[in-house]
């Protein structure tokens, strides 16, 4: 059975949804090869205390391994939010056939929000859309923030 998109966002929101249940910035993604998931991660910066722990930077290595090759060349990876510069990066030198996002990161986004990276001419280019299911993305993100502040607020 072929499964589509929306199928494999699904399953990054999945990701996004267990990041938001321990306190991380709820941000999901999935790796898919010969459409099967090969890897899946959500955002541990928190629980790992390392800036490198984004969901992008751990599905990458878990894929990685699942393939025992630093080349993910036919490989799809579905993301709640637009990667930042350290995980467009990563992206491009897995060699990562196609990325598919939700919402836009209008702070960090390395796609089109703050700069194109993705428009570089390096050796490798990645297919890349975003807005994909962006108001669900984005909704999980924006219900974070505003419970993390009005938690702050209550604290104050």
């Amino acid at each position: 059975m072929i499964k589509n998109d929306e199928y494999y966002m699904k399953e990054a929101i999945k990701e996004a949804k267990k990041a938001y249940l321990i306190d991380e910035v709820p941000i999901g993604c999935v790796i898919v090869y010969q459409d099967k998931i090969i890897a899946r991660a959500h955002n541990e910066r928190e629980k790992r205390e390392s800036a490198l722990a984004h969901a992008e930077i751990l599905a990458i290595s878990k894929a990685c391994k699942k393939l025992n090759s630093w080349r993910l060349e036919d490989s799809i990876m579905y993301i709640t939010l637009e990667p930042c510069c350290m995980c467009s990066g990563a992206i491009i030198q897995s060699r990562i056939k196609k990325v598919i996002y939700g919402a836009y990161d209008y702070r960090f986004g390395a796609h089109k929000s703050i700069t194109y990276l993705f428009d570089v001419k390096f050796n490798h280019q990645v297919d890349i859309k975003g807005g994909f299911m962006e108001e669900e993305c984005g909704k999980l993100i924006t219900d974070f923030f505003k419970e993390l502040r009005m938690k702050k607020s209550c604290n104050s």
